[in-house]
Parts: structure tokens; sequence; C-alpha cells
């Protein structure tokens, strides 16, 4: 019975492990996508061309394995948030998402899974 609960604290520890940080989570991302010279802000840190807050650091830094893991470490926010942002981009930012894709996406494999997902939600 010891063994099985040290077990279950392990596997939960490793879990929680596996998760992305929740600490900007409760940030406005509905202010950021409003505005367009902080959001210009952010779409340059992504690309390298300009500095980033700690929130742009955050995000760049975790966006790679996001992107590769299909969104698997997010929390329910986090992912919601994610299509927010991307639903954004492709329909007001259209170039500003082409730059990123093309930075993060060069091989397109993520973009496709983003929109055969799309597509199944509207199935």
């Amino acid at each position: 019975m010891k063994a099985c609960l040290i077990l279950l604290v392990l596997v939960t520890a490793a879990f929680a492990a596996e998760k992305y940080p929740s600490k900007y989570d409760d940030i406005d991302v509905e202010r950021i996508l409003s505005n367009s010279r902080v959001l210009t802000n952010y779409i340059r840190c992504m690309l390298d061309e300009g500095s980033c807050t700690a929130e742009g650091r955050e995000l760049k830094k975790t966006l790679p394995d996001a992107l590769a893991t299909g969104c698997t470490k997010c929390n329910e926010k986090q992912r919601a948030t994610a299509e927010k942002v991307i639903n954004h981009l492709r329909t007001k930012r259209p170039r500003d998402w082409d730059r990123l894709i093309t930075k993060y996406d060069p091989q397109g494999e993520y973009k496709k899974r983003f929109d055969a997902m799309e597509a199944a939600k509207k199935v």
C-alpha cells in the first residue's frame, strides 16, 4: 500500500512537470489583440526583430515545443488562448501570421494539424 502511494505521488509529480507554467495564464489577451502597437511588439519579439517582455520570452521559449507536441503540455486556458490568438492572427493579421508560420513551421506540418482540427470542429 505504501509503495502504491509513493508511486502515485511520483506519477503525479511527473505529470505536473510535463505541463507548461501557468504563471502568465491570467494575462489579458483580448487587450493585447485589440492593441495594434502591443501586438506588433509581441510579433516582433517572436520574429527576433525587437525586444521581448518577460511574457514574450516565455512564449518564445515555449512555442516550438507547443507546436511540436500539439500543445499537449498546455492546460485548458493556454489551449483556448492559443486558439484565440491563432484565429486573430489568421483573420486580422494574415501577413504577420504568414511570417510567423515561415519561422516556426517552415514545412507547414503544424499548420496542417491546426487546419484539420478546425475543420473537425465545424463538422
